[in-house]
C-alpha cells in the first residue's frame, strides 16, 4: 500500500500540514479518541459514560479512586473531555509516544442529546492537537441520524438532506485546515458503520459539492465504489458461546479483512489492546464479549500484524473507550505499557525519533502541577515552557525544567546542612526502594510517599526520630506503576525526591 507517502510535518509545536505523498516510509499512527466525558470539576456533572447511570464517581473508595463505570481507571482519575489541562497531557503522551495525530468520534453539531457537548468537545482537541502539532481527522457516527429519525426529531424525508449539510459543515470548518489529515491531498474521512445512510449513492449525494472529495472507509466492508476501503474492528461479534473472543478467531478475522483489504489502493489497518466492556455491570445490556488484553500481546500482536501489511494508517483502537476497556493512554492497571509498545515500533520505523520511556512519564508530571498550582501565575509559565520544550522535540530540557519547579515548590531535598534525601536507589524500581535521609536534630520527623496526583498513598514514618543519617525501605509491591514523591518533613523543613515505580 503506502499509495499516499511522508508526513509534510515542519517540526513539533508549528501549525503545519499533515498529508500523505507517494514516498511515505511508515503509516500514520492515527488514535481514536473519544470526546465525551464530563466531570463534575469542570462540567458540573458526570456525565453518562462514567456513571452509564449506575455509578456514583462521587463516592471514593479506600484507595482514592472514584467508583466509575469501567474496569479500569485512569492516571488522571475521571476526567473532563474539554479541559485544557487534561487535553495537553493527552497531546503531549502523543507526541512522546510516537503517535501522529487523532481519529475524532465525532457525532455531528447537532444540539440533540449529547451530541452538541460532543461536538464542543471536539472542536476543543481539534485546536489542542493542532497547537501541539499533530494531525486530526473525524470518524463520523451516521447512527446519530437513525437515532434523530427514530426519536421524531429528524423527519425521514429530509435525512439525506440532512447527512449532506453535515459534510458541507465538514468541508468548511475542518476538511480544509491545514491541520486536516490529508491523502493524496484528499481529506480523510472514516464512518463507524454506516449504520443509517447504507447505500452508496446516499454519500455519493451527500459528497456532491465539496470542494474535495473525501478519502472514505467504511467498517469491516468496503461500500463500494464511493469508499475507498474499509477498516477493521475489534470483531466481537465472533466472540465464542462463553461470551470470549479467542486469539485464533481474532486472527481469523485480520486475516480476512487483510486479504480482502489487498486489492484496494489505500489501507487502514488497527491495532487494539483488547476488549473489556463494563455494560453488563452497568445494567447497558449484556456486553459484547471479551478478548484479553493478555498483559499488552493483543496490541503488540495486532499492531505488529497492521504493520506487516504496509499500511498508509494504522488507526490505534482506542485512546479512552473505558466503557468498552479498549484505552491506550495510561491507566492504574496497565500503566504505560501500550504506549512504550507504540513508542517502540516508531523507534524501529524512524530512527530519527529519539523520545524515551522515561519521558512518557513527563506528561503526568505537568498535568499535576498544572492542577495542584492553579493560581500559581509563576508556576503556569515555568509548564508553559515545558509543554513547548517538549513539542519543540527537548523532553531533556522539558525535565529539567520541572525538576528546577519542584525544587522551587518543594524544596531540593539535598542534606544540606545536616538534613534532606539524598537520591533514592534504584529508580526507577520495580517493588522497593531504598530512601536514605538526613535529620538535623532529633525531633518529630514524617517520611510518606504520594502518588502523581497529590494523593498520599503510604507513610514510611511518622513521630520521633533521632538525628542523624538512616534509611528506610519502601516496599511498594501494591502500588501501581508510575510517578511518586517521597516527602520528608521535620522542624518546619521539608524534602522531596522523585521515585519512578516500573511494571
Amino acid at each position: 500500500m503506502l499509495a499516499a507517502a511522508c508526513l509534510l510535518c515542519a517540526g513539533r509545536g508549528q501549525s503545519s500540514p499533515v498529508g500523505r505523498h507517494a514516498d511515505a516510509e511508515r503509516p500514520l499512527f492515527l488514535a481514536h479518541v473519544m470526546p465525551w466525558f464530563q466531570s463534575k470539576p469542570v462540567s458540573g456533572r458526570w456525565g453518562w459514560h462514567w456513571t452509564m447511570n449506575r455509578f456514583n464517581p462521587d463516592r471514593v473508595g479506600p484507595d482514592g479512586r472514584r467508583e466509575i463505570a469501567s474496569h479500569y481507571y485512569p492516571l488522571t482519575g475521571p476526567y473532563d473531555s474539554g479541559d485544557p489541562d487534561l487535553l495537553e497531557y493527552q497531546t503531549l503522551l502523543m507526541i512522546i509516544s510516537g503517535i501522529d495525530g487523532v481519529l475524532i468520534d465525532w457525532y455531528g453539531m447537532e444540539a440533540y442529546r449529547d451530541y452538541g457537548m460532543i461536538h464542543s468537545a471536539s472542536e476543543t482537541l481539534f485546536d489542542a492537537v493542532g497547537k501541539a502539532g499533530l494531525g486530526f481527522a473525524a470518524v463520523y457516527e451516521d447512527q446519530t441520524v437513525k437515532h434523530m429519525v427514530d426519536d421524531g426529531h429528524l423527519a425521514a424525508p429530509r435525512a439525506l438532506d440532512y447527512g449532506k449539510t453535515v459534510m458541507g459543515w465538514l468541508d468548511r470548518n475542518w476538511f480544509g485546515d491545514a491541520r486536516y489529515v490529508k491523502m493524496d491531498g484528499r481529506p480523510l474521512l472514516l464512518t463507524f458503520g454506516p449504520q443509517y445512510f447504507f447505500s452508496s449513492s446516499d454519500w455519493e449525494y451527500m459528497f456532491s459539492g465539496l470542494s474535495a472529495d473525501p478519502l472514505f472507509f467504511t467498517l469491516d466492508n468496503r461500500l463500494s465504489p464511493v469508499a475507498a476501503g474499509a477498516y477493521p474492528w475489534p470483531p466481537m461479534s465472533r466472540s465464542n458461546a462463553d461470551g470470549i473472543l479467542t486469539q485464533d478467531a481474532l486472527e481469523r478475522y485480520l486475516d480476512q479483512f487483510y486479504t480482502m483489504a489487498q486489492s484496494w489502493e489505500y489501507l487502514v489497518a488497527a491495532a487494539f489492546p483488547g476488549f473489556n466492556d463494563i455494560y453488563e455491570e452497568a445494567g447497558q445490556g449484556e456486553g459484547y464479549g471479551y478478548l484479553d488484553h493478555g498483559d499488552g500481546e493483543t496490541f503488540r500482536s495486532t499492531l505488529q500484524s497492521a504493520l506487516d501489511r504496509n499500511p498508509d494508517v494504522i488507526q490505534l483502537i482506542t485512546w479512552n473507550d473505558y466503557g468498552e476497556g479498549t484505552m491506550i493512554e495510561p491507566t492504574m492497571e496497565n500503566g504505560y505499557r501500550d504506549l512504550e509498545t507504540v513508542q517502540d515500533r516508531r523507534k524501529r520505523l524512524d530512527p530519527s525519533f529519539h523520545f524515551g520511556l522515561e519521558d512518557l512519564r513527563l506528561p503526568l508530571r505537568i498535568w499535576t502541577l498544572r492542577k495542584n498550582r492553579p493560581d500559581d501565575a509563576s508556576a503556569q509559565s515555568v509548564l508553559n515552557r515545558a509543554y513547548g520544550l517538549i513539542t519543540a522535540g527537548d523532553a531533556s530540557a522539558a525535565s529539567a525544567v520541572v525538576d528546577s519547579l519542584n525544587t522551587v515548590l518543594y524544596g531540593n531535598g539535598e542534606p544540606d546542612a545536616g538534613f534532606g534525601l539524598n537520591p533514592v536507589f534504584p529508580n526507577p524500581f520495580r517493588s522497593s526502594v531504598e530512601v536514605e535521609y538526613n535529620l538535623e536534630r532529633d525531633g518529630f520527623a514524617e517520611l510518606s510517599v504520594f502518588d502523581a496526583m497529590g494523593r498520599q498513598v503510604d507513610v514510611l514514618f511518622r513521630g520521633s526520630r533521632e538525628a542523624g543519617r538512616d534509611s528506610v525501605v519502601w516496599n511498594a509491591e501494591a502500588m501501581g506503576s508510575g510517578v511518586y514523591m517521597i516527602r520528608l518533613k521535620s522542624g518546619g523543613r521539608t524534602g522531596v525526591r522523585k521515585a519512578v515505580k516500573l511494571d
